[in-house]
């Protein structure tokens, strides 16, 4: 029940706020929704010194010191740049654990089948369900997971969809956001094991630890079901052995006999979110202090959510608590300073810059694509909100480092690609990002081929830039629509 990601593809890029705090942080209150350039508004003529790129590091997170350095003024200089890693980067999947995802309806089947009649009720029974969890969600019921025709519904579609989403994700995480040794592990709002399923299509090296998974879950029945198809998808792919399964009945702070050293969720804090009138500001503590409840102090955390703009800001606020206390940020945040898309305001209805991943669907599964057409649910983009949590180590590299390259005038300034791209004056294409500057503007010297994508050699969401910065002193221009700093690259 817990890991619904509720479809949100967006054509259009939203908008972002200008800074306004005395101390520093970015308050992103200016819209971008498809950065349309002839609209502009002109920043103060103030100009404010950012982070240098010294890296004072604790473990893999880097500590700079304040007012050094670089200056949001006017350059021409362009940037040297390696794509160090993608978060949706295709054909990484084992041939074992794709041939899993295309034919996946036959292992329901299989282990459910449903006659001719059934069969032809299907897309209709998930476009009803789909209402129930968007628009008419206020009359569902707490137990409808637990319900035949619901359940069903739910795996043969949503499942199928969020096994995609997840492995797609999971496949291209760092080694340190997943357990290295034997130990317990918890999956909050489990519903169908979507998530332990994933996991292990995704990462074939975790097959041979011995993990214990507790399952926690208001729906049985659809616990149950989930450890059937974890079960006969194992032993597709496995070598006789499997991990663990515990199922929990209950809900978010349930108690688990035993502390656990992995800890994952997908869906349930956007669930939790809806089904209450508080706000994630006040939800988040509530939310953490459970979290911490249920860990180890060597615990690692991954926690996924739909890539919607109160979800955003549910992670955000998660992610302040963490580095707030002393853990690591693995992925994806290139750096552990406020987030400057953190969904403040955003979820509210303004046009604001929220942080989020999205993917094209294109090389999903076909007959889920037909099924989707079929249920009236095309699907073209896919967006999700995540976050990867550590405790503070010198050890594995996650994606918030920094380092020098050698020569103390130059330096690696790492940058995660947050949006699709765009048109640009001069036959250039822009993506937002985030880095150690803040709300980061990537442009490209080249026109991006929005009629035949596939043709593109850029960047999608999701990329992680290493971008050689010859001197700190260096000055960056601020883009006047959205107040980013502006990094052309070569």
């Amino acid at each position: 029940m817990g890991e619904k990601f509720y479809e949100k593809f967006t054509a259009k890029k939203d908008d972002g706020k200008k800074n306004s705090k005395k101390n520093s942080k970015r308050d992103l209150n200016k819209s971008f929704a498809g950065d349309k350039r002839e609209k502009t508004w002109e920043p103060k003529k103030s100009q404010k010194k950012i982070d240098n790129f010294a890296s004072k590091s604790k473990g893999d997170v880097s500590r700079v010191k304040k007012g050094q350095g670089i200056k949001a003024n006017h350059t021409k200089e362009k940037f040297s740049y390696q794509i160090k890693n993608s978060l949706f980067a295709a054909k990484k999947l084992e041939e074992a654990s794709n041939n899993i995802l295309l034919n996946f309806d036959k292992i329901v089947q299989s282990l459910r089948p449903m006659n001719s009649k059934q069969a032809q009720q299907l897309p209709e029974n998930i476009k009803e369900l789909s209402h129930q969890l968007t628009d008419q969600r206020a009359s569902r019921r707490l137990g409808y997971m637990n319900e035949k025709v619901q359940l069903s519904a739910y795996v043969n579609y949503y499942t199928w969809w969020n096994l995609v989403r997840l492995t797609k994700l999971f496949s291209n995480l760092p080694e340190k956001s997943f357990p290295n040794k034997d130990c317990l592990c918890l999956d909050l709002g489990s519903g169908p094991l979507t998530l332990v399923t994933a996991l292990w299509l995704a990462r074939p090296e975790l097959r041979k630890l011995n993990l214990t998974w507790y399952c926690l879950d208001l729906s049985s029945n659809s616990m149950a079901f989930g450890e059937d198809i974890y079960l006969s998808i194992a032993a597709k792919t496995g070598d006789g052995h499997h991990w663990n399964i515990i199922r929990v009945k209950g809900s978010f702070g349930t108690s688990i006999k035993e502390k656990v050293d992995f800890l994952t969720c997908a869906n349930m804090f956007n669930e939790l979110d809806q089904n209450s009138d508080m706000p994630p500001e006040f939800q988040s503590k509530k939310y953490f202090d459970q979290l911490k409840n249920y860990a180890s102090p060597e615990a690692k955390f991954l926690l996924v959510e739909p890539g919607i703009p109160k979800a955003t800001r549910t992670i955000a606020l998660l992610r302040e608590r963490f580095v707030k206390d002393g853990k690591e940020l693995i992925s994806p945040c290139p750096q552990a300073d406020s987030c400057p898309m953190n969904g403040f305001k955003a979820y509210t209805g303004s046009q604001n810059k929220w942080c989020n991943f999205s993917f094209a669907t294109n090389d999903a599964p076909e007959k889920l694509l037909k099924l989707s057409e079929k249920a009236k649910l095309p699907k073209e983009r896919a967006t999700l909100i995540f976050i990867s949590i550590a405790p503070m180590d010198k050890g594995l590299e996650g994606d918030s480092s920094l380092s020098s390259l050698g020569n103390s005038k130059e330096q690696k300034l790492l940058i995660r690609i947050t949006s699709d791209p765009f048109r640009m004056p001069g036959n250039k294409t822009g993506y937002y990002a985030c880095s150690k500057l803040g709300l980061t503007l990537v442009i490209v010297n080249k026109a991006f081929n929005f009629e035949e994508v596939e043709k593109n050699d850029t960047f999608t969401s999701g990329d992680l830039l290493e971008v050689k910065i010859k001197s700190p002193d260096f000055q960056l221009e601020k883009d006047e629509k959205s107040g980013a700093l502006k990094i052309e690259l070569e």
